[in-house]
């Protein structure tokens, strides 16, 4: 009876041994994923599910995400959508756990520079928002051309139409100063 008591106790260690290794072991592969997990990994793991985005101008947006591309992503309000690079983004709220890998490399590579290009030829009236350090600015036009890491503005009277008698100044703005772009829900980001 005690040789009994003396092997059972040991094939209990053992197994706690055991249990243990594999816990630690699940740990450490679970924290090698991680470090593989990017930002839009996470997005795409909520795709259109309601998230907040507090910017670091101090705006934020409340909506069900659209789109997570490689530079930003799209959230759509009641009436509007939201462009917002993910450089201009503080905080969100609302991701949960799950991530999602992007495993075509064409959508991987779709960056900024794309969805702008597309605001550009579409000649959507967009109103943009720039952040910095004092705050934001908003800035009302249509987007006339893109460059690798910049894009030009023509501001419009509200109302009109993009032709040359309605523009009254045109910005170059660095894809570093955007904080959001809004349009209209139909148009296309």
């Amino acid at each position: 009876m005690r040789w009994d008591a003396l092997f059972t106790d040991m094939e209990s260690q053992f197994e706690e041994s055991d249990r243990l290794t594999l816990e630690a072991e699940i740990n450490e592969r679970t924290r090698a994923e991680l470090v593989g997990i990017e930002l839009t990994d996470r997005l795409r793991g909520v795709l259109g599910c309601s998230i907040g985005a507090q910017l670091l101008c101090g705006e934020s947006f409340r909506g069900r995400l659209a789109h997570a591309g490689a530079d930003a992503m799209v959230i759509e309000e009641d009436r509007q959508q939201v462009l917002v690079p993910y450089q201009a983004v503080a905080r969100l709220v609302g991701l949960g756990r799950h991530a999602l890998m992007e495993a075509s490399p064409v959508r991987r590579a779709i960056g900024l520079a794309h969805s702008l290009r597309a605001l550009a030829r579409d000649r959507a009236v967009l109103t943009v928002t720039l952040g910095g350090v004092q705050g934001a600015a908003r800035i009302e036009g249509v987007i006339d051309r893109v460059g690798k890491d910049y894009f030009d503005l023509a501001a419009v009277e509200p109302g009109e139409s993009r032709r040359s008698q309605h523009v009254h100044q045109v910005s170059t703005i660095p894809f570093t100063a955007l904080a959001a772009i809004r349009s209209l829900r139909s148009q296309s980001l």
